[in-house]
């Protein structure tokens, strides 16, 4: 679907509709660009609804931004959260916007992000701004100047250094681009948001050094927006559960819950510590950035957003798998459940290699062990963090030494781990679920149980299904799904059956699986 030009009648005008409704559920899926007043919106915008001859509907800020519009200063749609379609999306484009919002072009140019998707420069620039309007060029530009924005709004880092933390190469570019975009200059735009303000922030406001007085770090406060519902509670019971010792600290006691964990980033070692709850406010996350570089704060920030799975679209999920009997009431418990994503990629691979055919607890001891003696120390001022998850070559060195694991089973995590660091094994959010999941499954020791897991989390594949997996079929007992077979068939026949039932929950049978792991357990724990 293009944004070039506009899209059939039937897609314009339940877009019409929703911009009419001021409907928030579609806040950072597409944007509408008013000719009449040379600017775009969100669909939630207060405005007077435009004329429909006048509006033309965009997939991405930055194709309006390429075809003359500016940012909204009423409604502004670069705080707007993003869009999950870029997960629902198994294409060239999809893959490249997940890269884009990694910082690959910032840091490796289009050449890198073409030798990354397997195409040259040339059919990648050609392919995105025939798909969304855009080249990869104008889409890191777009993505720059929403960082720069909420630094700009949300922080007192003086805007030089806003500039060159947003990605920008100088102070003219990222003066003139802001001021292209918001038809404001950054000074401006920060007087206008001390004036309006909330002055209560869930963090006190920190710019200085990190705990080690000798390790010279940055500390921001930013807001994440995030759509309604958001099962906050759900996704941070789901890390914690797993949660590293030393890697990863959570608290669930109390109105808010708190997350926080260690992160190796481009420019060197941090710590994220998210806050979500009432304390907080509804449609939005209060993160805490401990940075060695200010330029790795969008970095920082998509990762996170992929983690907590906060660009995803709530309202479509539970509609669509609310409409199964068996799984309504578990939507209706748990609105707005989130799909757990990684800061990490190679990390996600040992850990699910590590957890198969073990309990979730054992994977966390045996991880524990690994990381404390393998991982890189790290001095936060975060409680609780102490170290850095290790590297795939730290892992293939040290998991003999520190995993009690079946010898086979060790195996399989030191070959995995030298491939995945000299390359011979590629994992990143750019890939393509079916590649993924084919070269896992070759390695010997991972079945499609593992691949199906690392696609769920590495690229938040909303679609992935676990055949086989026992909890699931806990759930889908305790839940009341009819499989059509006696309580005491074969498990090997249950699973084929609940597969097979699992199709109607397309596309979002990640969500499906989540809600019935959660059915499995005792109701003191869900």
């Amino acid at each position: 679907m293009t944004t070039t030009a506009r899209p059939d009648a039937r897609e314009f005008e339940e877009r019409y509709r929703a911009i009419a409704a001021r409907d928030t559920r579609f806040d950072g899926q597409f944007f509408t660009a008013v000719r009449s007043t040379g600017i775009y919106c969100r669909p939630s915008c207060p405005a007077r609804t435009p004329k429909p001859e006048n509006v033309t509907f965009y997939l991405t800020s930055a194709a309006a931004h390429e075809a003359g519009y500016r940012a909204c200063k009423r409604c502004l749609p670069e705080a707007a959260p993003g869009t999950p379609a870029w997960d629902l999306r198994h294409d060239l484009a999809g893959r490249a916007m997940r890269l884009i919002a990694d910082g690959v072009v910032d840091r490796e140019g289009t050449d890198g992000l073409a030798s990354r998707l397997g195409y040259s420069a040339r059919h990648v620039h050609r392919l995105l701004a025939a798909e969304l309007g855009a080249g990869p060029l104008a889409l890191a530009r777009a993505q720059r100047a929403q960082t720069a924005r909420s630094l700009v709004v949300g922080t007192d880092l003086p805007l030089a250094d806003v500039a060159f933390a947003a990605g920008f190469g100088s102070i003219r570019q990222f003066n003139d681009t802001m001021t292209e975009v918001f038809a404001v200059a950054p000074s401006e735009l920060r007087a206008r948001s001390r004036r309006r303000a909330r002055p209560d922030r869930p963090f006190r406001q920190a710019t200085d050094g990190g705990h080690d007085a000798d390790v010279a770090r940055v500390r921001l406060d930013l807001e994440l927006p995030v759509r309604e519902p958001f099962d906050a509670r759900g996704v941070v019971a789901f890390l914690a559960a797993r949660a590293v010792d030393g890697v990863e600290v959570a608290d669930l006691d109390g109105d808010d819950v708190r997350y926080a964990r260690t992160l190796r980033l481009p420019h060197g070692p941090g710590a994220a510590e998210a806050l979500a709850g009432p304390g907080v406010g509804p449609g939005r996350v209060a993160v805490r950035l401990e940075l060695a570089s200010a330029a790795d704060v969008s970095v920082a920030v998509a990762r996170l957003r992929r983690l907590l799975d906060l660009d995803a679209d709530p309202a479509a999920v539970d509609t669509a798998l609310a409409d199964d009997p068996a799984l309504a009431p578990l939507v209706a418990r748990t609105p707005g459940l989130r799909l757990p994503g990684t800061v990490d990629p190679h990390e996600i691979v040992v850990r699910a290699i590590v957890g198969q055919q073990i309990s979730v607890a054992a994977a966390r001891t045996h991880l524990g062990r690994l990381a404390a003696g393998a991982g890189t120390p790290y001095d936060s001022a975060v409680p609780g963090l102490t170290r850095l998850f290790p590297t795939a070559a730290q892992v293939a060195a040290a998991a003999a030494d520190h995993l009690r694991l079946p010898a086979r089973s060790v195996a399989t995590v030191v070959d995995t781990a030298r491939a995945l660091d000299d390359g011979t094994l590629a994992v990143g959010v750019g890939d393509d679920g079916e590649a993924l999941r084919a070269a896992l499954v070759a390695r010997r020791g991972i079945g499609p149980w593992t691949a199906a897991y690392v696609a769920m989390r590495v690229l938040r594949d909303p679609d992935s299904w676990l055949d086989g997996d026992v909890a699931l079929l806990a759930g889908a007992a305790a839940a009341g799904v009819d499989l059509g077979l006696p309580d005491d068939a074969p498990r090997t026949a249950r699973s084929r059956a609940l597969a097979a039932r699992a199709e109607r929950w397309a596309p979002w049978r990640s969500y499906a699986a989540l809600h019935l792991w959660r059915a499995a357990l005792p109701p003191s724990m869900r």
